[in-house]
């Protein structure tokens, strides 16, 4: 993994005494709430419903055992003993006193973490496939490409104060599991259409959830890596210059590519590339080699002759180790090795809240089985990288001890939530609540593994920060008349088939919406044919027989 170096280390350790200044005027009075709010936000502290709330970065999802040590550290000694990881695989801390922040900030600085840009009108923590690095279907590990536009874009100055915040993915395999299609501006590694079998980008611009959810549209096929960083210059400098500022729900970057059009935007970008020289912030190779020696392949220990079998007879004589290898592990591209999900959503728990325990008994089976590294997904769980076989089912044994065994990846019961009305100024309705009542409706694992690959998705307000757009079954949480009202969607998906969900029809109380899903899912068991997914089944056969079985006959 990348290891900042003493730059990164002047940039934030400035930026921490600069913030403690800050800090101390805001205690003092010196500073009003109204004039402290644009410099908490540009350190990654917003002000709930309760109190402040710190978000750490994450960059592309990348941890050490040791990062998540200091993490449990600061949850234990300044919060109230857990952290909340969330979809843009960052952490965030609810109930730090603001008075303890820049300590909190220095602790976190000793170990490489911060909280820049983690807020605020600039480019965001770019994200990043989960399995980078392992996955067996990709062309190349995005994470020095992630690493790189962090470089380029902590502090740009000429992109400090854009329209709206800025959100980039990146991924390298087939199978999108970043969810790029849904950014502002979403990267995919592939092959270049020129049949040189050379790897280049296809450049997605103007995905997003909120109010007008959009999928990315395609503005390029063949840039090729030595001109990323001027590109995405030339495409922030256009929004930046063109983007609307006069009303925050029309300033992100997709609403003026509804304006301009497809072919409109990318003129505009490419003139303003043009004017660039395309050269302007290009990259020497050997810098770009540099960085990627950073994430060279493991070092694979061997692992022993007839583990393979070793693993089929142990999931033959258990059932449940078996149900959790076929959720939670992952193929690598390294033979014998796996990658291994641990589910932050237990049956009635909280989606993505991991508590100091957790959090320090993870680092050590980090340690212990996959290198001393770990991942954070935007699906809210964290991720093993580099797992033996052959430990397997020591990892499962291990991971029973403390909780975190949930074989419940990629269906139901792991749902995607925001902290919604119990934590947010912005939510109109609760989401954990609802996710503790679904996971506890679907707690049967044997019946989660009959209906299969399923993503849901809660959000507590229009934002839609947890995602409900892109989510196979999608809740937002509303408010109608004084009271929490649930609109239910299905058919989204945030996969290289990304599609947005459509509206099933009138909304469900929060004591009916938990009886929707079930109808639905129950539906879905009904209409699909042989071992066809939910959203396979959807696809086929369209929303109208879900609105029928929710709602009764539906005209046409």
């Amino acid at each position: 993994m990348y290891r900042y170096d003493e730059f990164d280390a002047a940039i934030v350790a400035d930026r921490t005494r600069e913030f403690a200044d800050q800090v101390a005027r805001r205690l003092s009075g010196e500073l009003d709430e109204d004039s402290f709010k644009p410099l908490r936000l540009m350190n990654g502290v917003y002000l709930q419903l309760h109190a402040y709330m710190l978000r750490v970065a994450v960059p592309y999802g990348e941890l050490s055992a040791n990062q998540l040590r200091r993490m449990a550290r600061v949850a234990k000694d300044y919060d109230k003993g857990y952290g909340h990881f969330t979809t843009r695989q960052n952490i965030q801390y609810n109930w730090i006193a603001l008075s303890d922040m820049p300590k909190v900030l220095e602790e976190l600085a000793e170990v490489g973490l911060h909280a820049i840009q983690t807020s605020g009108n600039c480019i965001r923590n770019t994200t990043c496939d989960p399995l980078a690095g392992v996955a067996a279907d990709e062309y190349e590990d995005p994470r020095p490409w992630a690493e790189l536009i962090r470089q380029w874009s902590t502090f740009h100055p000429e992109f400090t104060y854009l329209p709206r915040k800025f959100k980039i993915a990146i991924t390298g395999a087939t199978k999108d599991r970043a969810a790029v299609q849904f950014h502002d501006i979403g990267l995919e590694l592939a092959p270049l259409p020129d049949e040189s079998g050379e790897i280049g980008f296809k450049v997605y611009v103007g995905g997003g959830m909120g109010r007008t959810p959009r999928i990315g549209r395609l503005i390029r096929d063949d840039l090729r890596k030595e001109h990323l960083l001027s590109y995405l210059e030339a495409i922030l400098r256009t929004y930046n210059l063109q983007g609307r500022r006069d009303n925050k729900y029309k300033a992100r970057i997709k609403i003026l590519m509804d304006a301009l059009g497809v072919e409109g935007f990318r003129a505009k970008v490419d003139a303003e590339w043009e004017a660039m020289e395309r050269t302007t912030v290009d990259v020497p190779a050997e810098e770009i080699a540099r960085i990627a020696d950073y994430f060279a392949p493991l070092v694979a220990a061997p692992v022993p002759a007839g583990t393979a079998r070793e693993v089929a007879d142990l999931r033959a004589k258990d059932p449940a180790f078996d149900l959790w290898l076929n959720a939670n592990v992952h193929a690598h591209k390294v033979e014998g090795y796996a990658g291994v999900t641990i589910s932050l959503k237990p049956v009635g728990g909280i989606p993505g809240d991991a508590t100091t325990d957790e959090m320090e008994a993870v680092a050590e089976l980090v340690d212990r089985y996959s290198q001393g590294i770990l991942r954070v997904t935007h699906e809210q769980n964290l991720l093993l990288p580099h797992v033996r076989q052959d430990q397997l089912h020591a990892l499962w044994m291990a991971l029973q001890v403390v909780g975190l065994e949930t074989p419940n990846v990629g269906h139901m019961g792991d749902i995607i939530a925001c902290p919604g009305l119990d934590y947010c100024a912005l939510a109109t309705a609760r989401s954990i609540p609802i996710a503790q009542e679904i996971s506890t409706r679907f707690e049967d694992m044997t019946r989660v593994r009959d209906i299969g690959p399923i993503t849901l998705n809660i959000s507590g307000c229009i934002n839609a920060c947890g995602h409900h757009h892109a989510g196979n079954i999608g809740i937002l949480g509303l408010e109608k008349a004084g009271d929490e009202a649930y609109q239910l969607v299905l058919g989204g998906a945030a996969d290289e088939l990304a599609a947005v969900a459509q509206q099933t029809g009138r909304g469900f109380s929060a004591e009916g919406i938990v009886d929707a899903v079930e109808t639905v899912v129950e539906a879905y068991m009904g209409l699909r044919e042989g071992p066809e997914t939910f959203i396979e089944t959807f696809r086929r056969v369209g929303i109208t027989p879900f609105k029928e079985a929710l709602h009764g006959s539906v005209s046409a």
